[in-house]
């Protein structure tokens, strides 16, 4: 017997162990609350579930996803009123009629000998719900639409992290977890919460740095006769310090700018912020010298940001005439996409800004054909894709190559089309800190 007993401790032990390693390894929201339905459904011996995401501190964000069920299953069960429904009743802080309650043993509950401010609710199972004489009309309905006749609920809570949501197994027949069962699921779900609370707490940074780049961005783009301009910006999972801009300047002329501060985070925004204003104010006073405008950020840098270097280009352009002048300072070359020609522009190799004692590198001229669009970007995008460099300028020739036709004569949709083709699952999140840029400017 009590082989036996250990033996089973350690299956469990090795379940536990399993599945936890699982859940570790996920590193957004939606895909731990995956993890947490397939593992808790293997433990709890159902087939589908739903888990919903619900910060109790109502800060977001919110979410829920489903394990064998569409989303327009999802949309059904929710139009059950959430007071009738037990994943409702936990999200809500609702006690379980006395008429369908069921005892069963929380094993995150808190100590009556240690109260403690954020109460844990308890898990709440449903044995045989078509049975209940109280059940509400729609969950009666919806529960014989979707077939499912029982459902185990369980809180994502505990002490620490508080209330973070809930998650609802549902079973095709009347049945319930045994003791064993509800003992495991317990468990892992107090691992489950602790580990969804850091991926919440990294989401919620994540979307700060995020605002606080797009409010150091330009709100909006000048309307300057002779160009059409969009920008597109993907802030990393880190909050890089990539950057643009388009500022129109006398007589009729227009600065493009791109660039990339090094680092990630706070600090990385805030030198992003200052280098950006900075070039600007250098712009306005000598534009139409590129190299000048360059010359001054780099010693600005070197003054100010003395452990920090930055890649940055500065066009000047002349739309009427269609006619760019552009320095670069260790920065990707622009590309020039047109009906005739998809080619890079010819730039002198030249070092970041802050990486030598003095920078200069010569500029260059620049005539694209109306209907020609010329893209700036930073080296984010290329990064992106995972690949090295030489393939990833490849794959951005490619992707420029490949614009519709139709497309070409709006700078917004060649830039949608270039992400698409380059980054079709959207930002790869196992190159942190990489932000993407992008600054098309189409000559009429």
């Amino acid at each position: 017997m009590i082989q036996d007993r250990l033996a089973s401790w350690v299956s469990d032990l090795t379940t536990l162990h399993e599945l936890t390693e699982r859940l570790v390894k996920t590193g957004s929201l939606d895909e731990a609350l995956r993890e947490v339905l397939r593992a808790g459904a293997a433990l709890v011996g159902a087939r589908r579930g739903m888990a919903v995401l619900e910060p109790g501190d109502g800060l977001g964000p919110t979410s829920t996803v489903g394990l064998g069920l569409a989303h327009a299953d999802l949309g059904t069960i929710e139009t059950v009123p959430r007071s009738a429904t037990s994943y409702g009743r936990i999200l809500d802080g609702l006690p379980e009629p006395a008429a369908t309650r069921t005892t069963v043993p929380g094993p995150v509950a808190p100590s009556p000998a240690a109260p403690d401010p954020i109460a844990v609710p308890e898990p709440i199972a449903v044995p045989d719900l078509l049975s209940e004489a109280e059940l509400d009309p729609r969950h009666r309905e919806v529960a014989a639409r979707l077939g499912y006749a029982a459902s185990y609920a369980l809180p994502l809570a505990t002490e620490a992290a508080g209330k973070l949501g809930a998650v609802v197994w549902l079973y095709d027949e009347p049945a319930e977890p045994v003791e064993r069962q509800r003992h495991l699921v317990g468990l892992y779900s107090r691992h489950a919460t602790e580990h969804l609370a850091r991926l919440l707490e990294l989401e919620r940074a994540r979307v700060r740095v995020a605002t606080i780049a797009e409010e150091l961005l330009p709100s909006r783009l000048p309307r300057v006769p002779g160009v059409q301009l969009a920008a597109r910006h993907r802030t990393g999972p880190q909050g890089g310090g990539d950057w643009y801009d388009a500022l129109p300047l006398p007589e009729g002329a227009l600065g493009l700018a791109v660039g990339s501060v090094s680092g990630t985070g706070p600090s990385a925004l805030a030198a992003m912020g200052r280098l950006r204003a900075s070039l600007r104010a250098y712009a306005v006073m000598e534009g139409e010298d590129p190299v000048a405008v360059l010359s001054d950020l780099e010693l600005l840098l070197r003054l100010t940001e003395p452990a920090r270097s930055a890649t940055a280009l500065f066009a000047y352009s002349e739309p009427k005439q269609r006619k760019l002048v552009l320095a670069g300072a260790g920065h990707t070359p622009p590309l020039i996409i047109g009906d005739h020609r998809t080619e890079f522009v010819e730039t002198s190799l030249s070092a970041p800004l802050g990486m030598l004692a003095c920078w200069e590198a010569p500029s260059i001229e620049i005539a694209p054909a109306a209907g020609e669009t010329v893209l700036l970007y930073t080296d984010g995008l290329l990064r992106r894709t995972g690949d090295p460099m030489d393939r990833a300028f490849a794959r951005l020739h490619a992707a420029a190559a490949s614009v519709p036709r139709a497309d070409r004569t709006d700078p917004g949709a060649i830039a949608d089309h270039i992400l698409r083709t380059l980054l079709p699952e959207g930002l790869d999140h196992d190159v942190d800190g990489e932000d993407v840029v992008l600054l098309a400017a189409r000559f009429e």
